[in-house]
């Protein structure tokens, strides 16, 4: 604005003391000759380029003498090769195979509850008996009459050895038997499912159906069960990450809603492409030492789809455009006193962005001084003043 105003003022005055044949911009105008007008034109851009010239000269000048003077503060940091990684992130839900409802196997009364919600629960433990309607009497009776058919048999077997009796009624002691001993079998196969058990270690997260009620397979809902021990991450992934995205790739899980963060690997790709989203389907396993995690939530996985070693790393705040639309920093260059030194524009060329930085690919070097705040009203060549926090 200083040097506007000044420019303004000169040229006012240049006008005014100027010949006084001059014609003025409105005349010519009103005249309508558009090679005056285009000649009046390429004057006053001659003049004015004289103008701003004498203004720089005099600014340094000012610079120089004027002790007072006060200058853009700015911070900087020196620019130092790093690793840098970008990842992509995508949202999930955690799960576990182990979380199901338990359903009856038998048709009758629930009879004995044997547990309650929230209760842990060992693979193979009784959780519920329902009423066998007479199985149980039936059995005791088969087993009676299969332990006469076992001594039949037996004594039929000791004749049939000794050439006593015939081997008809061997064959028929032997066939009573054996299809008493099935029957049986049967029955207690039956009867073992009045037996309600867990079927893997876990914890009763719900009792569905209460005592006295009458269940049926398939049909009545008993119990949920629910392991949190083996929990992992299912999330769906944009098809072009099919290359970058493989059993064992290296990831990040972060939790939100308890502010826990793993460190984990993809152990699951899945070989179907979804043709709604165009996406596939990945599993991370996720450790639960403490059981905060539970199914269902909400987790984010962090895919690291990029990486370069001896990249150049920069804030991404301290990236600019200017009007042309090409990223331009500003560097610290040519030390004019403690403390100051001249900025200068360079242009540059960005990669990846990640977090509040940016890789840049070309225009800046390791060891270069970087300008990272107050940039956005320099000008190439300004003095400033270098204000570092210690």
């Amino acid at each position: 604005m200083k040097k506007l105003a000044v420019l303004i003022s000169i040229s006012f005055i240049a006008f005014s003391c100027g010949k006084k044949d001059e014609q003025s911009v409105e005349e010519i105008i009103e005249r309508g000759d558009l090679t005056e007008i285009k000649q009046k034109k390429s004057e006053l851009g001659q003049q004015q380029s004289e103008l701003t010239a004498k203004i720089d000269q005099l600014d340094e000048a000012i610079n120089m003498l004027d002790e007072n003077r006060r200058l853009d503060l700015v911070t900087t940091q020196v620019i130092q090769d790093t690793l840098f990684q970008h990842f992509a992130e995508v949202q999930g839900d955690v799960a576990t195979d182990e979380n199901i409802i338990i359903y009856p196997e038998f048709s009758g009364v629930l009879t004995d509850v044997r547990i309650s919600e929230g209760q842990s629960v060992s693979r193979g433990q009784t959780l519920a008996i329902i009423d066998d309607g007479g199985l149980s009497s039936e059995l005791a009776q088969l087993e009676t009459r299969e332990a006469l058919a076992k001594t039949t048999f037996e004594r039929q077997k000791r004749l049939w050895e000794q050439n006593i009796g015939s081997e008809m009624q061997f064959l028929e002691a032997k066939t009573n038997y054996e299809a008493i001993q099935r029957s049986r079998e049967q029955l207690r196969a039956r009867l073992a499912k009045t037996v309600v058990t867990a079927p893997f270690t876990g914890v009763i997260d719900e009792v569905i159906t209460d005592e006295g009620q009458v269940v049926n397979p398939g049909q009545s809902p008993l119990f949920r069960l629910i392991s949190l021990e083996n929990m992992y991450v299912e999330a769906a992934v944009p098809e072009n990450y099919l290359n970058k995205i493989q059993k064992g790739t290296p990831v990040t899980v972060k939790i939100g809603s308890i502010g826990n963060e793993f460190e984990g690997e993809v152990r699951q790709v899945g070989s179907n492409i979804n043709p709604n989203n165009r996406t596939f389907r990945v599993q991370v396993a996720v450790p639960n030492e403490d059981g905060l995690i539970k199914p269902n939530q909400i987790a984010t996985i962090q895919l690291n789809d990029y990486s370069a070693e001896d990249a150049v790393v920069i804030p991404e705040n301290a990236v600019q455009k200017n009007a042309l639309g090409e990223n331009i920093v500003y560097v610290l260059e040519e030390p004019s006193g403690e403390n100051t030194g001249i900025a200068r524009k360079k242009i540059v060329e960005t990669g990846y962005v990640y977090e509040g930085h940016m890789e840049i690919t070309k225009g800046l070097q390791p060891g270069d001084t970087l300008i990272v705040e107050g940039a956005k009203n320099l000008r190439e060549g300004q003095e400033v003043k270098i204000r570092n926090e210690q």
